[in-house]
Order: structure tokens, then C-alpha cells, then sequence
């Protein structure tokens, strides 16, 4: 019998990273395809159609993403094409095959107003160009596609890539001190957390035949700090003597207007699929080993 086909857009960035290097656990019940730009052009609506003409997934994990938040606000048309046009045609494409299909948004999809975590069922008003984008693609990723699994994350960092806690690491090993805003409030995501609970998502429709609806769904790991919080524990854990400053945002000025306040619940994706959702320290320590710190 021929196994299930796993096809993961976005093999260069840093979830799809972690879903290769998890991929050989999971090789006995299903065969995986990893794709970048040169396999599949999300800038490219021919290209999509023209990748689903040739292959036929049993499951479409869709990690590829413009994610230059700042770029975004002058490149509006690329961040629109990848995050919202080429999201709708890759759920039509995958409701035509019945094919499931998983798409990764983000917390930016919220204005940060609120002080408790935000529901999946929350109104959402972006702030800027990059969580404007992935809203449309929310949007249309649900009008083309009723089985569509929407994941809402935060924060993502791993060992792999260009990211918050690597540039934190790289800049406190060469300056005495840094300045880190400590009125953005929200939860770090581990790629590698994020990649394991979507195979387990995966795994769960396999075993279960379930047929959910469009579903929208948070997750992040456990716990809501700021960004200062973020690199102070980064610094602590990793040893190294320069002093962080907490700052206001005010004084960190960015072309793209970010939220306040994005922590999220994830009790519907813990209780959909029964994971246990680590806390962000324990996973910052992991990665922190991997990458040789600890």
C-alpha cells in the first residue's frame, strides 16, 4: 500500500528546517516532499497550479511565508502574492485533490489592545502590511478550502536561521550592553516544538479519519514575557556579561507598527489533539544546547 504523501512548502526556513530534520520518525507512515522557491514559486499562481498537476499530497503543510515585516511596508505586492494570494490557491488546489491542508499565520494578525491572551474567535486588525497580508490569506485560505487547519504562532526562533534569540547571542558577544523594548508583550515559539505538534496534528487526522471544519488554532510554547524578559533569560542562560536595557518602543523606532500585546491561548489546540505544550524557558534551554551554550 502506497503511504501517504507529505509535501511541506518552505524547506529553507526555519519550521521547515525542524519538519525535515523530525521527517525520519514519521518515514515509516508517510513519504515527504520538502519544496522551496525553486520547486514551487509562491510569487506565481501558474507555478502553483502547474506543482499540483504533478504531484498528488495526502497532506500539504504550508511553512513558506514573506516574513520581512519592515520590507513589507514598500514590497506590498511580494508579501501580498506569498501571504494571502498564494495561500488561497494552494488550499483550492488541495480541496480539489482532498488534500489536508496546514498553513502557519501569525499573531500579527492582531492590534495588541487586549491584556488577557487572545481566543482564535478575536476580531483581528493588523497593524501593519506583513499581518495585513497573512490576514488575507487567513481569509482566503478559509473561503477556498472548508477543511482548512489555520496555525497562529509567534516569536519563532531555533537554531537554524536568522532570528531573535541568534542575533541576541551574535550582539551580546560583541557589545557591553543592548537595549531591548520591554513594552511588546507576547510568547516565544521553538520551530522544533511548533514542527513536532504539526506532525502529531498530522498523525492525529491520519488515526482518527476525523473531518474538522476550517479551524483556527494558536500555539506558541507556554508563558508570556517580553521581548527584554526574552533576552535577559537568553543572557543568563548563555552566560554571557553584557547587560541588556529595557526600553520603550518609542525609542525603538521600525517602519512597521508593531502590536502591544499578542500572547495567545492555545487550550483548543491542546485539548484538539491532546499536546503538551512546553514552557518557553525549557525550550529555550534546548535550543540554547544545540546551539552549544549550555
Amino acid at each position: 500500500m502506497n503511504k501517504p504523501l507529505i509535501i511541506v512548502a518552505g524547506k529553507n526556513g526555519q519550521l521547515g528546517y525542524e519538519l525535515q530534520r523530525l521527517h525520519n520518525s514519521y518515514a515509516q507512515q508517510f513519504n515527504f516532499l520538502f519544496v522551496g522557491r525553486e520547486e514551487l514559486d509562491l510569487n506565481n499562481i501558474h507555478s502553483i497550479i502547474n506543482f499540483f498537476q504533478q504531484n498528488k499530497p495526502s497532506y500539504f503543510i504550508n511553512c513558506a511565508a514573506y516574513t520581512a515585516v519592515d520590507k513589507a511596508e514598500t514590497e506590498k505586492d511580494s508579501s501580498f502574492n506569498i501571504n494571502a494570494l498564494a495561500v488561497g490557491e494552494l488550499a483550492k488546489q488541495c480541496a480539489a485533490i482532498n488534500c489536508k491542508f496546514i498553513t502557519v499565520s501569525t499573531d500579527y494578525v492582531f492590534d495588541g489592545t487586549k491584556n488577557t491572551p487572545y481566543e482564535t474567535t478575536d476580531a483581528t486588525y493588523p497593524l501593519n502590511q506583513y499581518g495585513h497580508s497573512k490576514r488575507e490569506g487567513e481569509l482566503l485560505a478559509i473561503k477556498n478550502n472548508k477543511e482548512a487547519i489555520i496555525i497562529r504562532t509567534s516569536w519563532v526562533y531555533s537554531s537554524y536561521g536568522n532570528n531573535f534569540v541568534k542575533t541576541m547571542l551574535r550582539l551580546m558577544k560583541e557589545k557591553e550592553s543592548i537595549n531591548v523594548v520591554s513594552d511588546q508583550i507576547g510568547s516565544p515559539t521553538y520551530a522544533k516544538d511548533l514542527a513536532d505538534a504539526i506532525m502529531q496534528i498530522v498523525n492525529y487526522f491520519t488515526t482518527h479519519n476525523s473531518q474538522l471544519t476550517t479551524t483556527i488554532y494558536h500555539y506558541s510554547n507556554e508563558g508570556v514575557i517580553s521581548w527584554y524578559d526574552f533576552a535577559k533569560e537568553i543572557q543568563s542562560l548563555s552566560g554571557l556579561s553584557c547587560k541588556v536595557n529595557p526600553i520603550p518602543s518609542s525609542q525603538y523606532p521600525t517602519p512597521a507598527k508593531r502590536p502591544f500585546f499578542t500572547a495567545m491561548s492555545k487550550e483548543l489546540i491542546a485539548n484538539d489533539f491532546q499536546l503538551k505544550i512546553k514552557n518557553w524557558k525549557e525550550s529555550l534551554k534546548e535550543c540554547l544546547a544545540e546551539l552549544g551554550y549550555l
